[in-house]
């Protein structure tokens, strides 16, 4: 199995800036597609950011110029450099992964547990 852990979230105020990381553990084959997604209060879920195994990256919109993903493929970890924090930006941020088990014959998603990022004055 994969599982992944997310840390980095927290209370901060407008301006502010963010680390998010999530780490994939387990019995992994290998990991091509990483991302971020978010969701705030009585909202759908968004994607935010995506990179490819090939260090390739598209953001949404609302965040581009402000965030960057990046991941190190040693410590199968993808991070969220989250810089001029609005309020809008208040969500519960989760990771993805695209990944093959081992012992699998198909790749699937997997999430992190979700960590809570609060932007307030």
């Amino acid at each position: 199995q994969v599982q992944l852990v997310e840390s980095g979230g927290g209370l901060l105020q407008p301006g502010g800036s963010l680390r998010l990381s999530c780490s994939a553990s387990g019995s992994i084959n290998s990991i091509n597609v990483m991302a971020w997604y978010r969701q705030a209060p009585g909202k759908e879920r968004e994607l935010v950011a995506v990179i490819t195994s090939g260090d390739s990256t598209n953001y949404a919109d609302s965040v581009k110029g402000r965030f960057t993903i990046s991941r190190d493929n040693a410590k199968n970890t993808v991070y969220l450099q989250m810089n001029s924090l609005k309020p809008e930006d208040t969500a519960v941020y989760y990771c993805n992964v695209v990944a093959l088990a081992r012992g699998s014959s198909y790749r699937r998603n997997y999430w992190g547990q979700g960590t809570q990022v609060t932007v307030s004055s």
